[in-house]
Parts: C-alpha cells; sequence; structure tokens
C-alpha cells in the first residue's frame, strides 16, 4: 500500500509542481503589472472571495464530504448506481453554485462593503481610498462567476480522485495561471485598469479547468446528464457531511477573510504583501501537504469502509512522516531567506526592493505555521474518512475565535505582520488539536518509528539553517544583479538540500522511513 501512496503522491506533486511553477510565472507577471499599489490590493481582494467559496464547495467541506461517501457506492461495484449518484450530485451541487454565483454578482457591492469596511469606510467619507471600493465592487462582478465553473471542476476531480486518476485534477490549475498570464500579456495593454485583464482571465479560466476534465469523466464511463437529487439517501449523506463541513474544513480559509477585512483598515499594500508571502507559502504547502492529502482521504476511506484500523493508523502515520520530512525544511527554508527568494522571484516592473522587503516579514511570520497547515491537511481525513465531521467542526470553531484574539493581539503592534503571526498561531492550535483527539480515541498514535524519524528532521533542518545563514553572512544581496542573486539563491538552497539530507543519512535515515507499516 506504502508503494502505492508514494508513487500517488509523487504523481500529485509532479502535477501540481508544473501549476505552482505556472502560478509563480503569474504571480511575477501580476506583481511587474501592478506591484503593491491600490489596483493590486482590489484584485487580489476580488480574486480572495471567490477563491474562498471555491475551496468551501469544491477543494473544502464538498469535497471531503463526498470522498467518503462516493467510495461507499464504488466499493459496492454497481456502476449504474454510481452513474446515478454522480448525477444526482452534480445537478444539485451545480444548481447551488450557480445560484450563489448568480446572487455573488448582483450583490458585489455588498461583499465588497462587507470584506472591505475601511474601504467603505472611505467611499462614504470621500476620501481617496473610497475608490478601492468601486473597484471591487465591479471587479467582483467578474470574478465571481468563477465559483460555478470550479465548484464542478472540483466534484470531477473529487470522482477522478476516487478512481486513483490522480494527475488530471492535479494538472487542472495550471490552464488558470495560463489563461491569467494569456489575458495579462494581450489585453492588460490596452486596458486603462490592468487589473480588469486579470479579472477576465479568472473567468475564462475556470471555464477551461471544467471543460478539460469532461473528457476524462467521459472516458471513466461517469460523464453523465445532471439531475436534482437534493432528497437522494446518499445525496443527503453528503449534505448532512458537508453543512458542518462548510465551516471546520475551512476555516483557514474563514480566518484569511478576517485578515483581508482587518487589512482594509490597515496601510496600502498590506493585502499585497500577505498576498505576495501567502503565494509562496502556498508552493510548498500544495506541492507536499495538499498532494499527500489528496491521496490519502481516499485511501483512508477504503481502510474505514474495509475495517482495516491497522491500516488506517499506518497510513495516518505515513502521511505525518511524509509532510514533516517536507514541511519542516521547506519552512525553515522560507523563513530564513524570505526576503532573498522575493527578489529573486517577484521584483520588476512595479514590484520594488521596498515591496520585497515588506512581504519577506509577513512570509517569515506565515513559515512559522507551514508544517502545521500541512499537518491540519493530512490529520483531518483522519477525521473525514470516517464521517466524522462534528469534531472538527468544533476544533475549526475553536481556532477561528483563536486566531480573531491573536489578531487583536497583533495587529494593532505588528500591523499586517501580525495577522499572519495569528494565522500561523491558530493553525498550530488546529494541528494540536486534531492529533491530541485522534490520540486520546485511539485512532492514530504517532509510531516510534516516526518520533526518531522527526528527531532527525529537526537536527537536520537546524544544521540547514546554520549552513544557510552562514553562506549567506558576508553577501550584499541587493548590490548583486539579478543573475548574480540568482546564481546565489540558488547556490545557497544547493547547499541547504546537501546539508539537509547529508544530515539525515548521517544520523541514519533509511528507506523504512518512507513505507506505511501496512506495507
Amino acid at each position: 500500500m506504502s508503494r502505492k501512496l508514494l508513487k500517488s503522491g509523487l504523481i500529485v506533486s509532479v502535477m501540481t509542481l508544473i501549476s505552482r511553477v505556472m502560478g509563480l510565472a503569474r504571480d511575477v507577471i501580476v506583481a511587474r503589472l501592478m506591484g503593491d499599489g491600490a489596483a493590486a490590493d482590489v484584485f487580489f481582494f476580488a480574486n480572495k472571495i471567490p477563491n474562498f467559496l471555491r475551496r468551501l464547495f469544491a477543494e473544502g467541506a464538498f469535497a471531503q464530504a463526498f470522498i467518503p461517501v462516493l467510495t461507499e457506492v464504488h466499493h459496492e461495484d454497481d456502476k449504474q448506481k454510481l452513474r446515478e449518484f454522480v448525477a444526482k450530485v452534480s445537478g444539485t451541487l451545480g444548481a447551488i453554485v450557480f445560484i450563489v454565483s448568480l446572487i455573488g454578482v448582483i450583490a458585489s457591492p455588498l461583499l465588497a462593503a462587507l470584506f472591505g469596511t475601511g474601504w467603505f469606510i472611505d467611499w462614504l467619507q470621500d476620501r481617496p481610498d473610497g475608490a478601492k471600493f468601486e473597484l471591487a465592487s465591479l471587479m467582483l462582478k467578474i470574478t465571481f462567476p468563477y465559483l460555478a465553473f470550479v465548484s464542478l471542476t472540483g466534484l470531477a476531480g473529487a470522482i477522478l480522485n476516487t478512481l486513483n486518476k490522480f494527475a488530471v485534477a492535479a494538472f487542472t490549475p495550471v490552464l488558470l495561471n495560463v489563461a491569467i498570464i494569456l489575458f495579462a500579456v494581450l489585453l492588460a495593454p490596452d486596458l486603462e485598469q490592468p487589473a480588469f485583464a486579470l479579472a477576465w482571465g479568472v473567468f475564462a479560466g475556470g471555464i477551461l479547468q471544467l471543460v478539460f476534465q469532461l473528457p476524462f469523466l467521459f472516458r471513466a464511463g461517469l460523464l453523465v446528464k445532471p439531475k436534482w437529487g437534493w432528497h437522494d439517501p446518499n445525496v443527503r449523506k453528503v449534505r448532512k457531511l458537508m453543512i458542518p463541513a462548510l465551516f471546520g474544513v475551512s476555516v483557514g480559509q474563514i480566518n484569511l477573510l478576517f485578515d483581508t477585512f482587518i487589512a482594509s483598515f490597515l496601510m496600502t499594500g498590506s493585502i499585497s504583501w500577505l498576498y505576495y508571502s501567502d503565494r509562496l507559502l502556498e508552493f510548498p504547502l500544495g506541492l507536499f501537504g495538499i498532494a499527500i492529502a489528496t491521496v490519502i482521504l481516499p485511501t483512508l476511506s477504503k481502510n474505514h469502509v474495509g475495517k482495516d484500523s491497522q491500516g488506517f493508523s499506518a497510513n495516518m502515520d505515513w502521511a505525518v512522516r511524509m509532510v514533516c520530512l517536507l514541511g519542516l525544511p521547506a519552512a525553515v527554508g522560507l523563513g530564513v531567506m524570505a526576503e532573498e527568494i522575493l527578489t529573486v522571484i517577484f521584483q520588476r516592473g512595479a514590484f520594488t526592493a521596498e515591496t520585497a522587503r515588506m512581504a519577506s516579514y509577513s512570509l517569515t511570520a506565515y513559515s512559522f505555521g507551514l508544517l502545521s497547515f500541512m499537518l491540519v491537511k493530512v490529520l483531518a481525513p483522519g477525521y473525514y474518512s470516517r464521517q466524522d465531521l462534528k469534531t472538527p467542526v468544533k476544533f475549526g470553531i475553536w481556532c477561528m475565535v483563536a486566531n480573531m484574539v491573536f489578531n487583536l493581539i497583533f495587529a494593532i503592534p505588528y500591523g499586517y505582520i501580525g495577522l499572519a503571526i495569528a494565522t500561523s498561531l491558530s493553525a498550530t492550535m488546529n494541528a494540536g488539536l486534531l492529533y491530541f483527539t485522534l490520540h486520546q480515541q485511539g485512532v492514530f498514535r504517532v509510531s516510534q518509528l516516526t518520533r526518531n524519524f522527526l528527531l532527525r528532521i529537526v537536527v537536520a533542518s537546524v544544521c540547514m539553517a546554520i549552513a544557510i545563514v552562514w553562506y549567506g553572512a558576508d553577501v550584499d544581496f541587493n548590490g548583486l544583479t539579478l543573475v548574480q542573486q540568482i546564481w546565489h539563491v540558488s547556490l545557497t538552497i544547493g547547499l541547504a538540500l546537501i546539508t539537509f539530507f547529508m544530515v539525515m543519512a548521517l544520523l541514519g535515515t533509511r528507506i523504512k522511513h518512507f513505507r506505511s507499516a501496512s506495507y
């Protein structure tokens, strides 16, 4: 089983790597086009709200509720029943997200006022930043329909993942990045406000992603005519699981929206600095954390359906081991090299050295929570696969309240950096609660093999950090040319990787650490 999990994880990681690289290319173009000005703040704001709902309907609560039920239906080996279930789920979800998208387009001024209250107040008082409210209201009308397209894309991807066809869904986000890049390059120069080109790119990208997955559903025999199925027993089961998960699974996204609300009261650039740092954080999170979580949920669901508690625990243990192996050194690297990485990737055009410096502070704060973000991604399926959503919802409520308190504590003295600190702390609290309860329930506890492995990772990560600091101690990074900066960052990353894996090997890391105990 571990070999199959590792292979699936690698496939998803490779596809996700392509997507993240394209995402970075997109962000480089956006940064060059808009930097951290008012228009940049507004675009990131207008893109964040439908993305938040996307993670609720598509990647978050829906996927976590849908996949375990789909696994049960698929386990019965009745193709007609499976097709009927898919038809009713797609019809029900499609109708709901279409209505929500329509409401979002109509009510865009209300949404802009709700989540960008600071801009709305400025608009009421005829202050200069009031223009941001008007721009955000208009831009939301373009970006909001993306929700409907990408939610159905998420449904298709969840079906394919359950059938162990992970590569298609993992590659699909590349198309969104391609669309935004094309619209930025081809359309933006002809518009008075280039940000609208990016918004139309989001709209087109949503359509492309959905259309791309349809042939793969057809080949799997599951491209069916949608039906309304609100009262279907299996749809009711998904609905019952999904309603509490709408909050619990996406508490991190709710926290980010709350951050946006507070950031609208802060200096211009705050939302952009948080966005750029969050984008770099998303790179290892998507590449490692989400990739492993994507392949582990269907596997855990099968373990649960097959009443294989030993395999369930062993696969959870493997997932924790893998995210720690990849997440901790990634967090250390991002934290220590934040400004250098941001400079090399983004600093050109409207993205200045000052923008890189300001964004590096929030990236460092976010990096402290990276491993926690990853652990939440792999620990939460330990509940979803058993169709227990009440527990993570309860923890989600606690962590959201804690995040608000942390925001008030840290945002006042530290501004936008305090928002990043609060997000990292609440994620760490969430991961701790999820693991402690799984341990108490006797469902999963970290094995001695994994505990020893984690100790090696910590030691190797500390040695890696020392090597990075030592190598850059006498280098005036901002005085280097772009080529020299790229060369320096590349050599530093290479030295970091060599140091980390050499120390891991010297401490006794072996092939067995990469296998599940169920293998």
